[in-house]
């Protein structure tokens, strides 16, 4: 555990404010839902809540299967990172941060297909990874709430990716939705 040096207390109502550089650091914004643990020796830990990380095994399964038919790197994000990858590349992009840019798309429940030179073509990623040359993006809706993507990445400038990727992509955002809601 890294120590910050900011020392806050807790007010009368038990609230502790989490400061400013904190928040943008590990991106939490207003109403971002936080878990709360507790260790042996005391420690309370705050950690950031993401619903489509309960489903992390599940997905990566989906991801693979959906990366073995379709030849494929095939990444499912929630709001903040990539919880599960499959295909060539996927070492590349499992727990890696998302791009602010493919945050906004989500946030604005937006899909996209897009080849790289495009002017709508967003890194998926902060860093990395390298030589994407198309891509097929659509966010998951889960009891109306926008919780993240699955996300098609193609390094092959040949092969466009065209209706028949669009709908897998939102078929499985659809899916990996609804499991969230039961």
């Amino acid at each position: 555990m890294k120590a910050t040096g900011i020392v806050r207390r807790i007010d009368d109502l038990g609230r502790v404010v989490i400061p400013k550089e904190i928040r943008r650091t590990l991106r939490i914004r207003v109403g971002d839902p936080l878990e709360i643990f507790t260790d042996r020796e005391g420690e309370i830990i705050l950690k950031k809540y993401s619903p489509i990380g309960e489903l992390g095994a599940y997905a990566a399964d989906y991801a693979e299967s959906l990366a073995q038919t379709t030849g494929y790197i095939v990444c499912v994000a929630d709001k903040d990172t990539m919880i599960a990858a499959a295909g060539t590349g996927k070492k590349e992009c499992i727990g890696k941060a998302i791009s602010q840019e493919l945050e906004q798309m989500i946030q604005d429940r937006e899909c996209l297909q897009a080849t790289a030179g495009e002017k709508r073509f967003v890194p998926v990623l902060q860093d990395g990874p390298e030589g994407i040359a198309s891509e097929t993006i659509c966010p998951i809706i889960s009891e109306g709430d926008a919780v993240g993507s699955v996300i098609f990445l193609s390094r092959d400038e040949k092969q466009k990716m065209g209706e028949t990727e669009l709908k897998l992509a939102s078929s499985a955002a659809g899916f990996l939705g609804k499991q969230m809601e039961q």
